[in-house]
């Protein structure tokens, strides 16, 4: 069977490498399947969730990695992904971030209109939205 072998990174680390049987980008102007075979491309990623399909020999099944930013490049079946956020669905403590959010909330409130930190905190404050979201999305999924 054909796979593609994709490898994940964020700034900090990186999130995954091997073996998978497709995945779907996340890009501004929608989602992107990716399968074996697929055309050499690179593209933006937007605000949403990468769903990454392992092959049948690790199981099959889908996990998700919530991603905010950064490109994805596809050639020769391979896949290498740059985002500029990115976290494990199942990595989020909604607990965390919302302190996390409420903490970045304050900052901005205690900023002036001209202040350039305006923009950091209005991100962090977007990506913390975007992690919950995400986290209510796989507890609701989890009780069905």
């Amino acid at each position: 069977m054909a796979e593609l072998t994709c490898q994940f990174v964020r700034p900090d680390r990186q999130i995954f490498e091997g073996a998978v049987a497709s995945l779907v980008l996340v890009t501004y102007a929608g989602e992107l399947g990716v399968w074996p075979g697929h055309a050499a491309e690179i593209v933006a990623l937007g605000d949403g969730v990468v769903r990454i399909t392992r092959t049948p020999a690790d199981g099959g099944g889908e996990y998700d990695v919530v991603v905010s930013g950064g490109y994805a490049e596809i050639e020769n079946d391979e896949v290498i992904i740059l985002a500029d956020h990115a976290r494990l669905v199942d990595d989020i403590d909604p607990d965390v971030v919302r302190k996390t959010r409420d903490e970045a909330i304050d900052l901005l409130e205690s900023i002036g209109e001209g202040d350039h930190r305006r923009a950091y905190y209005d991100s962090k404050i977007r990506w913390c939205n975007l992690l919950l979201k995400q986290a209510k999305g796989s507890a609701a999924s989890a009780t069905l």
